[in-house]
């Protein structure tokens, strides 16, 4: 019995290390990856919902579902890309838009000279911001 489930073991073990020397320097999963494959397989969902009720025309059904799997394709192409440097910013930029639309207390304003980002709490009228890197000051209604 041991002799049957060593042989399963060791091919276990050969795909596991060939899957990590394939993933070696490629990006992976991270937030955006995640939140563009669930909106494409949404998509795909309700593609499929509308086709059994026969809601829309087959027309769109087709480019609902093409468009779906563009969604799919741009996850994978995120997850095995090698150009990490260009994933975290985009990932990055994503977290930060996340960010903003779950902060219902505050206003984000970029500094017009050196473009960083400063909260203000809201309904706090119309405030002369100090920018904390530049020093620069200019007016926003929050």
């Amino acid at each position: 019995m041991d002799g049957q489930g060593g042989w399963f073991r060791r091919i276990a073990a050969r795909l596991r290390d060939g899957l990590r020397r394939f993933m070696e320097g490629r990006h992976g999963t991270d937030r955006l990856t995640l939140a563009i494959l669930c909106v494409g397989a949404a998509l795909s969902l309700v593609g499929v919902l509308v086709q059994l009720f026969g809601a829309w025309s087959p027309t769109w059904n087709a480019v609902l579902t093409l468009i779906s799997y563009a969604l799919m394709v741009l996850a994978v192409y995120r997850t095995l890309s090698r150009d990490t440097y260009r994933r975290y910013r985009e990932n990055q930029w994503f977290c930060q838009l996340l960010d903003r639309l779950k902060d219902r207390k505050n206003r984000h304003f970029k500094c017009p000279k050196c473009r960083q980002i400063m909260r203000v709490p809201r309904g706090s009228g119309k405030v002369t911001i100090t920018c904390t890197k530049c020093g620069e000051k200019f007016d926003r209604k929050a």
